[in-house]
């Protein structure tokens, strides 16, 4: 049984006194320690599906399991990453850390507390700015207060929201690198579900990559493997044939083979919009 198992999920809003449906007869499973990305274009209903998996969400019906227990609620020993940072603003760097930790290990005094918070924030280079409220910061040390503020809960399961999606090149290429070490670090890695429309940040980081057809409704193709040797890196990859492969072979299943069995005419044109989604973020 796979850590995360969504079966048949299907989901629906009301705008305007009509009925849309996002989401139809997803199902998905995750195993125990896994990297798994679900791609596609903005708009397709990807952040729907992580915030019902989370359990931020409630879907409209089918069945969501984390380690065999139904998700009704948050789910627990889960943290959070998403892409406009959650900071507190009012907060340092290190307070904003040390509310997680708080809640994490409620039974650990006070200084335990913050010295978990400093230790965090070293990790991801932030030593030198322990004390500065996030408008002191860039964005890119803001969503490593993010990161650390997630891994320092020592979670079991991390969601990732676009995580990197506001950051220019340089800094996401650097942020993605710390984020995969983080996810493999003591031996113990975290499962992890990201949503992007990056198809090389989820090649990079990736041991499977979903596509997701947006509708309405939004369905899922056929998971992928990503079979490259680990450590990645985006230099690497660029000139690597087996990832090129790799990329090809995602971009096929969105737009022909397996896509055009399961998608009916409406959904056949919709296609299309993703393919230029995933153009448009390759190099």
């Amino acid at each position: 049984m796979p850590y995360i198992e969504v079966t048949d999920i299907g989901k629906s809003f009301e705008r305007d006194g009509r009925t849309r449906e996002v989401l139809r007869r997803v199902s998905l499973g995750v195993e125990r320690g896994e990297f798994v990305s679900i791609v596609g274009a903005m708009g397709s209903g990807k952040s729907t599906l992580l915030g019902m998996m989370a359990g931020l969400v409630r879907p409209d019906a089918g069945t969501i399991t984390v380690g065999g227990v139904p998700v009704t609620g948050v789910v627990a020993g889960a943290a959070f990453v998403f892409q406009n940072y959650s900071l507190l603003p009012w907060l340092s760097a290190r307070e904003n850390v040390r509310l997680a930790v708080e809640t994490a290990f409620p039974g650990e005094h006070k200084d335990q507390h913050r010295a978990r918070a400093d230790a965090a924030l070293e990790r991801v280079g932030l030593g030198a700015a322990l004390d500065r409220k996030p408008r002191q910061l860039s964005g890119g040390m803001r969503q490593r207060v993010a990161l650390a503020r997630a891994f320092v809960t020592e979670p079991s399961v991390l969601f990732l929201d676009e995580p990197f999606g506001a950051l220019d090149a340089l800094t996401r290429e650097t942020l993605q690198t710390d984020l995969a070490t983080m996810c493999a670090a003591h031996g113990r890695p975290v499962t992890t579900v990201m949503v992007t429309n990056n198809l090389d940040e989820a090649i990079l980081l990736s041991d499977r990559i979903v596509p997701m057809v947006p509708g309405p409704p939004a369905m899922l193709g056929a998971p992928l493997a990503v079979d490259l040797p680990r450590p990645r890196s985006a230099a690497t990859l660029a000139h690597d044939e087996s990832a090129g492969r790799t990329r090809a072979d995602i971009i096929s299943v969105l737009t022909s083979g397996t896509g055009r069995a399961r998608f009916r005419a409406p959904e056949q044109r919709a296609l299309a919009d993703v393919t230029e989604s995933v153009k448009a973020v390759m190099p």
